[in-house]
């Protein structure tokens, strides 16, 4: 016999019904104690769609009517960057928690003021970063904890394709700055939470694909805090004859040991006591799809996990206080590849 929960029902609002919302959405259904009960987009088309396919009828083309005329406990900002600082501070001063799409911000500035005007509106602050939160992922940071490579001390966190991004999301092809922004700051966030923040990192891009403005690679080597060497390699316009995508691949040398998240989700752990391969493949949701099912089970972990911290009222892992330090490794790394592959240090 299922007991009830302890907590009451958490009443949120989605802002933003586009590609990657569905996900969220999708994802808020599944989970127990949280109830979505109105969107916001400012496509009418889209918002009437997502209303109806997830029985939502209190339907907003206003974030601030939204905030006004419903009682929530918190809002998830699904919308693309540029609306991301204005969307936050009218959640934080109506009294609502926020939970934001990556990045964050525009900018290192702006992520510090959207940060400070929820710490003084006192609503806790999620950025939905969510590649650290993918099984395999866990599974990877579960095995460092155990110690079963002794004391890391290098490491590379890859993710590469030519999986054609651009058709379900196109103005990522008109973006000045893409890889790095878009996918490298999930691949860098991976790296800080397998490896400790960062103390000075260098960075080369480069733009392969002609029809895109930004570029569509980047390789960034990092000096971790506490002494940990790591490599973060993004690519695009990577052809390969099996391509992982949407797999991120890791490396992990250990004084005891090592560690390889290779293609196909497989974990290798190789140390004294031998080698041997844990199957981390993702559960497939009900509504998830391969190859998607990854990071669509990422979503779903990460909006659980901020569900648990609302409930419990403590500080989420990817708050926007943490998210700070990622932004940061995404900002040192356009500055040190638009100078030369300057090698940049970043503030503790």
């Amino acid at each position: 016999m299922m007991t009830a929960s302890v907590y009451p029902m958490l009443k949120g609002a989605v802002i933003g019904c586009g590609f990657f919302a569905q996900n969220h959405l999708h994802a808020w259904r599944d989970i127990a104690g949280v109830e979505i009960v109105a969107l916001c987009d400012g496509n009418a088309e889209r918002l009437q769609a997502s209303g109806k396919l997830f029985g939502i009828s209190k339907l907003y083309s206003d974030a601030s009517t939204m905030l006004a005329q419903e009682a929530l406990d918190f809002v998830d900002i699904a919308t693309t960057v540029g609306s991301h600082r204005t969307l936050v501070e009218m959640a934080a001063n109506a009294g609502v928690a926020v939970i934001c799409q990556k990045p964050f911000a525009q900018s290192l500035a702006d992520a510090h003021a959207m940060t400070a005007c929820c710490a003084a509106a006192d609503v806790p602050l999620m950025v939905h970063e969510n590649f650290r939160w993918q099984t395999p992922i866990l599974a990877l940071r579960e095995a460092l904890e155990q110690g079963l490579i002794g004391q890391p001390f290098w490491g590379r966190v890859s993710f590469r394709s030519a999986y054609d991004v651009y058709s379900g999301q196109p103005y990522l092809a008109t973006d000045a700055r893409f890889i790095i922004q878009d996918l490298g700051i999930h691949i860098l966030d991976i790296a800080r939470c397998l490896f400790g923040n960062v103390a000075q990192l260098s960075a080369t891009t480069r733009r392969v694909n002609p029809n895109i403005v930004g570029e569509d690679v980047a390789t960034i080597l990092s000096t971790h805090r506490n002494g940990i060497t790591s490599v973060v390699d993004c690519s695009y316009a990577t052809m390969l004859a099996d391509d992982p995508f949407p797999q991120t691949l890791v490396e992990i040398d250990g004084t005891e040991g090592s560690l390889r998240l290779l293609s196909g989700y497989q974990l290798q752990i190789h140390n004294k006591s031998g080698s041997r391969i844990i199957d981390c493949q993702p559960p497939l949701l009900p509504w998830a799809e391969r190859p998607w099912h990854n990071i669509q089970g990422s979503v779903f972990n990460i909006q659980q996990h901020w569900v648990e911290c609302l409930q419990e009222k403590r500080e989420p892992a990817t708050s926007g206080r943490d998210n700070l330090h990622t932004l940061a490794l995404v900002e040192a790394a356009y500055q040190s590849a638009n100078n030369q592959q300057m090698t940049v240090t970043i503030a503790p």
